[in-house]
């Protein structure tokens, strides 16, 4: 891919991430980069759309080794079964442990008067309601 290519520094500016952070995600493998002759590192723009996926994951608490498989999976031609198997259970067990919580707010909602559930609700965004009834239908 042939597009803009970032130093270290250029690419932890524009993605509001720490050169030494992008430094260690580079040597987990996280991040690919190029050397050239003077031995400066060179990343291709799409490292920005990983720093960002990574930051979500890291949101999702994933570690960096399912990221990793994430990364790969995602930039793969070839989709390993496996690593796919993996993602699924990840996302599975996520599901769960959020359904469980659920479970836990609803009860707790519960308790709560009229006039207090009513304000509560308006304090939720529109992104985190759509995620409460999808997590609604999932469970069933």
């Amino acid at each position: 891919m042939l597009g803009k290519l970032y130093r270290i520094g250029e690419l932890a500016t524009c993605s509001q991430v720490s050169k030494r952070t992008i430094d260690y995600y580079t040597k987990m493998g996280l991040l690919t980069c190029d050397r050239s002759r003077n031995n400066y590192r060179y990343y291709q723009e799409d490292a920005l759309d990983d720093l960002k996926l990574i930051e979500q994951c890291q949101q999702m608490n994933m570690t960096l080794s399912e990221i990793k498989d994430r990364l790969v999976l995602m930039k793969s031609e070839k989709v390993d079964q496996s690593v796919l198997e993996k993602q699924v259970n990840h996302i599975r067990n996520e599901m769960n442990h959020l359904h469980d919580e659920l479970h836990e707010v609803l009860q707790a909602m519960d308790t709560l008067g009229e006039d207090e559930r009513k304000r509560m609700i308006k304090q939720v965004s529109p992104q985190a309601l759509a995620l409460f009834q999808t997590l609604m239908v999932f469970s069933g």
